[in-house]
């Protein structure tokens, strides 16, 4: 079973130096028919005015990625992490028992795009973590890389919960295949371009919920980037 979230129906939040769209209700936008899906709770896209801050502020109980699509992020945060986020870099904080934090676009003249991604963890109480890794081009074209995962397997980021994000950057007629167990399940974000998932057409911004199904095939229509959550 298949289902699509449109990127049109998603929610949004616009002011001066953010345009975010929501795939799961998130702040002010609500939605009791898109809560998350299964551990995988928020998936916003985040375009950032040059200039652009989320000032600090708190988290809790609560595995935070970022995936940079263009532009960079500056980070710092209260375990006393700061640095630079590119495309490539797949970040982590671990909010845990509580973190404070602060996100700022790195250029004064471009845009930067980000996914923000949040996966409820197996506990709560965590001791707050951060990590951040780098994965090439080379590394994620025209497969699926895994970029986090429980185990770290791979030399991917840890995350506090039985579940698996992969990243792929996809040419025109490739396909690629992930096997999925009989209980588990599958989230696809297109973040750019646009892909088949089993023979369903999907474009950037739209996601799909993927339950009883026994393989996933994604087909890049045109040159395409996709996020792949496989969950518990």
């Amino acid at each position: 079973m298949i289902r699509i979230r449109p990127a049109a129906e998603r929610g949004s939040t616009r002011i001066s130096w953010l345009d975010s769209r929501h795939s799961f209700s998130f702040n002010r936008y609500y939605d009791p028919a898109h809560m998350g899906f299964r551990s995988l709770r928020v998936i916003n896209d985040d375009f950032i005015a040059p200039g652009g801050k989320f000032g600090t502020h708190p988290h809790d109980n609560m595995e935070i990625l970022t995936w940079v699509l263009s532009g960079s992020v500056v980070h710092q945060d209260s375990t006393g992490a700061r640095g630079e986020i590119r495309p490539g870099d797949a970040q982590k904080m671990s909010a845990g028992t509580g973190i404070f934090h602060s996100e700022a676009n790195g250029s004064a003249t471009k845009e930067l795009r980000l996914l923000q991604i949040w996966i409820l963890p197996h506990q709560e109480g965590l001791q707050p973590g951060y990590q951040q890794i780098h994965f090439s081009e080379a590394d994620r074209t025209n497969r699926l890389r895994v970029i986090a995962s429980r185990d770290g397997h791979d030399g991917s980021i840890v995350i506090h919960q039985d579940a698996s994000v992969y990243n792929a950057l996809l040419d025109p007629g490739v396909t690629v295949n992930h096997p999925l167990a009989p209980t588990r399940h599958a989230w696809l974000q297109v973040a750019r371009g646009s892909v088949s998932l089993n023979g369903i057409a999907l474009r950037e911004g739209d996601g799909a919920a993927v339950s009883e199904e026994s393989a996933l095939a994604i087909s890049a229509q045109q040159p395409a980037e996709v996020l792949l959550f496989d969950l518990g």
